[in-house]
């Protein structure tokens, strides 16, 4: 095999019931061992090497039988050379996850005439090296006689393929050195006859190209000049996906792509992941690469413990991916994004005191993000998966938008993670249903002054921030231009069960300027719904 490219298998002559040789199929669902002590299924299209019981004794051209191989005891072989279909070993050999030497050979296709000189080599070696006898004669069974290739090389189209002209004597001193007969030639091309061991040249361009291998592709001039038509195109979900990545840069994120394969092991690290819904690769490269992903944040988590044990701590990243899951034997794909965010927000400066990311920095990107795609008013609910040791999920309506908080650290152990993660899983296939075109407006800007009070606001600690920004402009809907909350406090000083918050309102009229009795008509308004709806008492 090592020698001449043909693989060769040697049977124990004894353990040949029948001393006769099949090569057939068998049932599918049949059982047998091979040499490695692995019992395997056979499919129907295996081709199998038989006895003539047909009790199977080789799996042709792949892997030899455990109970026909040759042992220390063995003092007769029965020594076989053949030719397979490239195409059929193959496929049993991918079935069956089995990568030998032969099936690596006869996948890729061996040179058929050279099955009986290889038997002769091997045999004068067993005499040479092993005092070997022959005991019998040679026998060739080969009904159909495969003749070398004929094809015919085109002058045209070696030029116009290869894109400058190669002199004619060349291709012919190239043709030869190949062993690529001319058997007829004129003005145009050549007629060519091609050994049948060259499997891999069979077509006018196979030629071509190993004219130009040999030629020397760095002998091929380049052109001065080259024209192309462009067409342009892109759809809607192309242009969103744009816009979220170009916004997420500018805040400075960086764009990460995760391998779709990941480790089975992963779904054991949380209950939201079934193990049953894996989808499975018929022949995994490694066992990191077994499945596809359920989920992104493991080879998110995979690309932050890279980062951070090579003293990059301060990351924000971001993945558009797909993760893929089998229902009942149907597999479904969903798009989405996630972002991850780990250290502080900014670079270290002599100007500025360092501000680690948190909860809150995370889900301002993504209300930010969700506003430019013209998506808001979504409602806030806790989170349900376990992956979060704190976080919320927003929605609209019945529509889940992101899960987003604080990874656990339990998870984070798994992958070496000392440091804070905030994560972010955004289901991509919503967000694209409830986005549409929105289109920017441009005014002036106001030319009357803005006036901003405040209020502290003594509240149950159940109560939210979000629920007085809602009040605030359900309550003044035409002068009130911002809402915001600057102060939290909880101590001792207030009753049990209290809080205080510190708020801000932003009043404008854009055609005139406020006056004093009708901002305090609409503090004393606001003031007057907060007491109404939420109990609160002005401190």
């Amino acid at each position: 095999m090592h020698e001449l490219g043909q693989p060769l298998h040697a049977f124990d002559a004894q353990k040949i019931k029948g001393n006769k040789v099949v090569v057939k199929t068998l049932a599918a669902g049949t059982k047998f061992t091979t040499l490695d002590e692995v019992e395997r299924e056979l499919s129907a299209d295996d081709i199998m090497i038989c006895d003539a019981e047909s009790n199977p004794m080789c799996i042709a051209g792949v892997f030899g039988g455990i109970h026909s191989g040759v042992t220390e005891n063995t003092t007769s072989i029965f020594l076989e050379s053949a030719y397979f279909n490239p195409v059929s070993i193959r496929k049993s050999a991918k079935r069956h996850a089995l990568n030998t030497d032969a099936s690596f050979r006869f996948e890729r296709g061996i040179d058929i005439n050279l099955t009986k000189y290889a038997l002769k080599r091997a045999a004068l070696l067993i005499e040479e090296y092993a005092d070997g006898t022959l005991a019998s004669d040679i026998m060739d069974f080969y009904p159909e006689k495969v003749e070398d290739f004929q094809v015919f090389l085109s002058y045209i189209n070696v030029d116009r393929l290869i894109g400058q002209e190669i002199p004619r004597e060349t291709i012919k001193n190239i043709l030869a050195s190949l062993e690529i007969k001319i058997s007829s030639e004129t003005e145009g091309g050549l007629g060519l006859t091609i050994p049948s061991y060259r499997v891999d040249v069979q077509r006018e361009a196979d030629i071509i190209e190993e004219i130009l291998r040999i030629y020397g592709y760095n002998n091929i001039e380049f052109s001065h000049k080259l024209n192309t038509s462009i067409s342009f195109d892109i759809n809607k979900e192309v242009k969103i996906e744009n816009i979220v990545a170009n916004q997420l840069s500018s805040l400075g994120f960086n764009e990460t792509m995760a391998n779709s394969l990941t480790k089975a092991d992963y779904v054991g690290l949380t209950e939201s992941l079934n193990e049953e819904h894996n989808v499975e690769m018929l022949n995994p490269l490694s066992s990191d690469l077994k499945v596809m992903r359920q989920s992104l944040l493991f080879s998110g988590l995979e690309s932050v413990a890279y980062n951070i044990n090579r003293k990059n701590n301060a990351l924000k990243l971001y993945e558009f991916g797909k993760t893929y899951h089998k229902y009942n034997e149907k597999y479904q794909e969903d798009k989405h994004l996630t972002l991850f965010v780990t250290g502080n927000r900014t670079k270290d400066s002599w100007k500025t005191a360092s501000q680690n990311s948190d909860f809150f920095y995370v889900k301002g990107i993504l209300t930010a993000l969700f506003e430019r795609l013209g998506i808001s008013n979504f409602k806030t609910s806790p989170v349900k998966s376990d992956v979060f040791a704190e976080g919320i999920t927003l929605s609209l309506g019945k529509i889940k938008l992101v899960d987003v908080g604080v990874v656990k650290r339990t998870l984070l152990k798994e992958f070496g993670i000392k440091q804070e993660v905030l994560f972010a899983d955004i289901q991509w296939d919503n967000v694209l249903k409830l986005c549409g075109n929105k289109k920017i407006k441009v005014s002036d800007l106001p030319r009357f002054p803005a006036v901003k009070r405040d209020l502290a606001l003594l509240l149950d600690n159940d109560k939210t921030f979000k629920e007085i920004y809602n009040l605030a402009f359900q309550s003044e809907k035409s002068l009130l231009k911002e809402v915001d909350l600057f102060d939290v406090y909880e101590g001792d000083k207030l009753p049990e069960g209290k809080k205080s918050y510190a708020v801000s309102f932003v009043l404008q009229d854009e055609n005139k300027t406020l006056e004093d009795k009708q901002i305090d008509k609409i503090m004393q308004k606001l003031q007057a719904t907060f007491e109404k709806n939420l109990e609160a008492v002005l401190r």
